[in-house]
C-alpha cells in the first residue's frame, strides 16, 4: 500500500513551505532515513527525510514552488503500483489533500485533521481541536513540560498554552485561536505522539464529551476514552495527583514534580508545596535541600574544622545505584551518534598550534570597550576562513553525489543538562570576531535554558567541539552528520618549545579533525589543518 507524504510543519510558526531542492526523482529507490528534499520554511531551509522505504512514485510540489502545510508532497510505494486513485479524486490539479501522516496509510485519511488545530469532521460551532505539534524535523513525540493555562481559562490568540519538550529543546507553544480551554489531553510530564489531541478550545460551557475520541489518532493513550466525561475541573484536579503517604496524609503534587522527585530520590513528604492548596510544583522539588545531604556536609565541615579524620557517613560496602529514565534528547543523541560512527568511516588528524600570538591579539581586541572575544571564537573564525579555501571539508555525502557547500555554517557544540545541542552560526565566514562572540554567547545561553528554536540548530556544514575549558588537552569527536568533519579543540598548555634552535616557554594547543573518509581524504584534511594553523598563529590575517 502506497504511503502519502505531506508538507511537514517544521517550525511552530510554519504555515507553508517551499521545496528548495528535490534530492530524489520519480522512480528512485528510497530507504528509511534518506533525504527526500530540502524544504524552506519561514525560518530556515531544512532537510526532510523519509520515514518509509520504497520507490518514489509521485512528486506533488515541484522545486521552487510553495504550498500549505499538509499539502500532498510525494507518494512512496511499490514500483509500478497504481496511484492514480490517490491523486485524481483528491487533487485533480496536483494540489492538496487532507492530512495523512507520513507513517499512515491512505485508507485512514478521512479520520485526520487538515492542520494541527483544525479537523475535517464537523465540530460544534467555535470548537477547535489542538494537536501535539511537530516542532522539529526529527520530532515524533512531545512531552508537556508545563501547562501555562488550565481548564476554564480564557485563551487569546497568541497566548502561550504550554511548554513542550521536543528531542532538541523545550519550546513555548502558542494558541492560534481564541476561546476557553475546555479540555487537556496530555497532562504535565506526559509524552504523546505528534498529532495526538493536546487540548480543545471553544466557547465557554460547550459540551466536548466524546470529541477527543473522535479525533484520536493511532490509538494513543494520551486521549481519554469516550465513556469518560470531559468537563471543567479545578486546577488541582487537572494538574495534580493525590499521593497517599504512610501516615494517611494526602499530598497534592504535579506529575512533572513527582517525576523529578523520583529521579532525584527526594521524599515528597518532606517537601513544602508553594502552589495552590499547598500543591508541590517543579520549582519546589528543584529548590529542595535534602536533609541527609546537609547532615553529611555538616559532618565533614565539623571534622575539617577540628582537623580530625572524616569517617565515612555511609557504611562501607553498601551497594547504591539509581535508574534515570532516558530523556527524548538522550535517545536522539544515542541514535544519531550511533548512526554516524557506524555509517561514516572516521579517521583523525591532529596538529599542534602555537597560541602565543593569538593570546596577545585577544588581549588587544578585548581592550576595546564592550568587546569580549574568547579563544573558541577565534577558532571558529579561523575554521570558517579555512573552509572557504578547502570546500571539500565543508561537504556532505549522498549515495548519488557529494554535495560541496560553498556557504559556511559552523555548528558549535554546547553541553546542556540532558546532553548536547549544536546551535548553528549561519554564514560564519561573513561574521567578524565580535559578531561570532556575541552570537555564540547568545545561542549557548539559550541552549542551556532550552529556549533555542529548531531552525537555530539546523543547517550546519561543519562543527566545532571545545573541551579545552575543562583542561582536556586532546580528544576525538564523532562527526555531526550530515557534516563531513568536526574539529575537537583542546586546552592551551604552557610548555617548553623550540624556536630558532632555542628552548623557550611557549603556549600551544592541540586540535583534532575527525573526517568522513567518503568525502574527505587524508591530504585534504591535512591541508585544511595547515591553513587553520596559519590563521591562528597569525591572527592579524583573519582581520584582513
Amino acid at each position: 500500500m502506497a504511503t502519502v507524504i505531506t508538507m511537514p510543519r517544521l517550525s511552530d510558526t510554519m504555515t507553508e513551505g517551499t521545496v528548495a531542492t528535490w534530492l530524489k526523482k520519480v522512480g528512485d529507490k528510497i530507504s528509511e532515513g534518506d533525504i527526500l528534499a530540502e524544504i524552506e520554511t519561514d525560518k530556515a531551509t531544512m532537510e526532510f527525510e523519509s520515514f518509509n522505504a520504497g520507490t518514489l512514485l509521485y512528486i506533488g510540489i515541484p522545486e521552487g514552488e510553495n504550498a500549505p502545510v499538509d499539502s500532498l508532497l510525494a507518494i512512496i510505494g511499490k514500483e509500478g503500483e497504481d496511484i492514480s486513485g490517490l491523486i485524481s479524486p483528491l487533487a485533480p490539479d496536483g494540489g492538496t489533500i487532507p492530512l495523512v501522516s507520513e507513517n499512515e496509510k491512505v485508507e485512514d485519511k478521512s479520520q485526520h485533521p487538515t492542520n494541527n488545530q483544525q479537523t475535517t469532521t464537523e465540530l460544534p460551532k467555535g470548537v477547535i481541536v489542538v494537536t501535539m505539534p511537530r516542532l522539529s524535523d526529527t520530532m515524533t513525540d512531545g512531552t508537556v513540560a508545563t501547562w501555562l493555562k488550565k481548564i476554564g481559562d480564557k485563551v487569546a490568540e497568541g497566548d502561550i498554552l504550554a511548554e513542550i519538550e521536543t528531542d532538541k529543546a523545550t519550546m513555548e507553544f502558542e494558541s492560534f485561536n481564541a476561546g476557553t480551554l475546555l479540555f487537556i489531553g496530555v497532562q504535565e510530564g506526559a509524552t504523546a505522539p505528534v498529532d495526538s489531541v493536546l487540548a480543545i478550545i471553544g466557547p465557554e460551557g460547550t459540551d466536548v464529551s466524546g470529541i477527543a475520541e473522535n479525533y484520536k489518532k493511532g490509538g494513543t493513550s494520551a486521549v481519554p476514552k469516550t465513556e469518560e466525561k470531559i468537563e471543567a475541573t479545578t486546577s488541582a484536579e487537572v494538574k495534580s495527583e493525590n499521593v497517599t503517604v504512610s501516615d494517611g496524609q494526602r499530598i497534592f503534587i504535579s506529575p512533572l514534580a513527582k517525576k523529578i522527585a523520583e529521579e532525584k530520590g527526594i521524599n515528597i513528604n518532606q517537601v513544602k508545596g508553594s502552589g495552590e492548596n499547598g500543591r508541590i510544583i517543579k520549582t519546589d522539588i528543584e529548590n529542595y535541600k535534602n536533609v541527609a545531604s546537609s547532615t553529611v556536609q555538616e559532618h565533614v565541615v565539623e571534622k575539617l574544622e577540628n582537623n580530625t579524620a572524616v569517617k565515612p557517613y555511609v557504611p562501607a560496602g553498601e551497594n547504591y545505584s539509581e535508574e534515570i529514565k532516558n530523556s527524548t534528547m538522550r535517545k536522539v543523541i544515542a541514535k544519531r551518534l550511533s548512526e554516524s560512527i557506524f555509517t561514516a568511516p572516521h579517521f583523525y588528524l591532529t596538529i599542534e598550534v602555537g597560541m602565543d600570538e593569538a593570546m596577545k591579539s585577544r588581549v588587544t581586541i578585548n581592550a576595546i570597550p564592550d568587546t569580549k572575544v574568547s579563544f573558541n571564537d577565534m577558532v571558529i573564525k579561523a575554521c570558517a576562513m579555512a573552509l572557504k579555501k578547502h570546500p571539500k571539508v565543508n561537504s556532505q555525502w549522498k549515495e548519488e553525489a557529494t554535495i560541496i557547500n560553498h556557504h559556511v555554517n559552523v555548528g558549535v557544540a554546547v553541553a546542556v543538562e540532558d546532553g548536547l545541542v549544536v546551535p548553528v552560526l549561519k554564514f560564519t565566514d561573513l561574521m567578524s570576531l565580535t559578531q561570532i562572540g556575541n552570537n555564540v554567547k547568545d545561542l549557548a545561553g539559550r541552549a542551556k535554558n532550552k529556549k533555542l528554536q529548531p531552525a537555530e540548530m539546523d543547517g550546519s556544514t561543519f562543527t566545532v567541539s571545545n573541551l579545552g575549558m575543562f583542561g582536556i588537552t586532546e580528544f576525538t569527536s564523532i562527526i555531526n552528520q550530515p557534516n563531513s568533519a568536526i574539529l575537537s579543540v583542546g586546552a592551551i598548555v604552557e610548555k617548553p618549545v623550540v624556536r630558532n634552535g632555542q628552548i623557550v616557554v611557549g603556549n600551544t594547543m592541540k586540535v583534532t579533525l575527525a573526517c568522513d573518509h567518503r568525502t574527505v581524504d587524508g591530504a585534504t584534511g591535512a591541508q585544511f589543518l595547515q591553513t587553520l594553523k596559519q590563521y591562528l598563529e597569525n591572527p592579524v590575517t583573519m582581520l584582513a
